[in-house]
């Protein structure tokens, strides 16, 4: 299989290869159609070839001539409008820089110290796209359980930016609430991967291990410049619940920072929908109704009513999947029921709120 230069490349040619960044993040996986955006994130990234399946332009195997172009991609992997709107965006091109630097971080923490200065500039790059992301919609290009921690840690970050600014917190807090989205789970560098990548339940021992991530994440973030004591204390205090049934000093409601009540529904909801080693990511809308149950007693009511209210304001019209695999559209949204909207089909309309054994699956974009 060929090496190409990149700048020989064209769209629609498959990579047969992982593409890794000079950093050792990766960037693309085996398997990827490049879109004409990715020519220029390769090159963006300093990357100088790439493994690609055929031999753009030469005969192949049964001497017939192949294009990247003409060569069949494996279903699920057809390039078309619904692909592009989801992948690709400066917010993506931001999005994978951020994941490769938070990546990189989690190994540099331990060993000597975070590059604060760099993850707040890229940080600030991001939020520059903040518009364009959806909570209920966006979609990382890549998705791997073993980078849950990474893909967990950035989307928090821009989902905590966005609860700070719904909830009406002072501007000054914004960007150190997006920091305390990043560096909630820091603590999770100095655990056992192996525990964290378990696919089987954890042992008492296994699970009392995993939870040292709170004070873990504290003590690597104490001497921390350019955060403040919020940060470091989300990371500390985003497993603490309301009823003081939390981990790891079962603090009330008042004992718990507000950057951390603000992360704590951010991670939640993300924890839950992508995926993991031990779990499949779940539907969005199923998450938001656990958050709403969990918000009696264990997470901040007035964040969690904010959050679902904001993310689920979506214009009529929006295309959506059910759970039964059915694609339709939502045309109505009772405020009161959020998460359960009416929704046509074809000429039949669907009431989520009467048939509950239905629920959205995903927005399609």
């Amino acid at each position: 299989m060929p090496n190409i230069l990149v700048g020989e490349v064209k769209a629609g040619s498959k990579i047969i290869k992982d593409v890794i960044t000079p950093l050792g993040g990766t960037l693309f996986t085996k398997g990827k159609i490049l879109l004409p955006r990715d020519l220029d994130i390769l090159q963006a990234f300093l990357i100088g070839q790439v493994e690609i399946e055929g031999d753009q332009g030469e005969a192949s195997s049964d001497g017939a001539k192949t294009t990247a172009k003409q060569a069949s991609p494996k279903a699920g992997a057809i390039i078309n409008e619904s692909m592009l709107a989801k992948t690709n965006s400066p917010l993506h091109d931001e999005y994978d820089k951020m994941l490769t630097l938070i990546k990189n971080s989690y190994r540099s923490v331990t060993a000597a110290s975070l590059p604060i200065f760099e993850l707040r500039s890229q940080l600030e790059t991001l939020i520059g796209y903040l518009k364009d992301y959806h909570v209920l919609k966006f979609t990382p290009r890549t998705l791997k359980y073993e980078d849950y921690n990474y893909h967990n840690a950035v989307l928090s970050a821009l989902t905590s930016y966005k609860i700070a600014q719904w909830c009406g917190y002072p501007q000054k807090d914004w960007m150190q609430i997006g920091f305390a989205g990043l560096l909630h789970d820091i603590g999770n560098a100095k655990v056992d991967s192996s525990l964290l990548q378990k696919p089987e339940s954890l042992n008492n021992s296994e699970i009392e291990e995993v939870r040292r991530h709170t004070t873990y994440g504290y003590q690597l973030l104490r001497n921390v410049t350019a955060i403040n004591e919020g940060v470091r204390l989300a990371a500390l205090q985003h497993h603490e619940k309301i009823d003081g049934s939390g981990y790891p000093l079962k603090l009330d409601g008042s004992q718990i920072h507000f950057y951390a009540k603000v992360v704590a529904v951010a991670d939640i909801f993300h924890a839950m929908t992508l995926e993991r080693a031990y779990r499949r990511a779940q539907s969005p809308y199923l998450v938001l109704e656990q958050i709403l149950t969990e918000s009696f007693g264990k997470l901040d009511p007035v964040i969690v009513q904010t959050f679902i209210q904001k993310s689920t304001d979506l214009f009529n019209g929006t295309r959506i999947k059910l759970s039964d695999g059915r694609h339709g559209e939502i045309i109505f949204t009772d405020r009161a029921n959020p998460t359960r909207p009416m929704v046509k089909i074809e000429e039949t309309i669907v009431n989520l709120m009467l048939e509950r054994e239905l629920y959205i699956q995903e927005i399609i974009a």
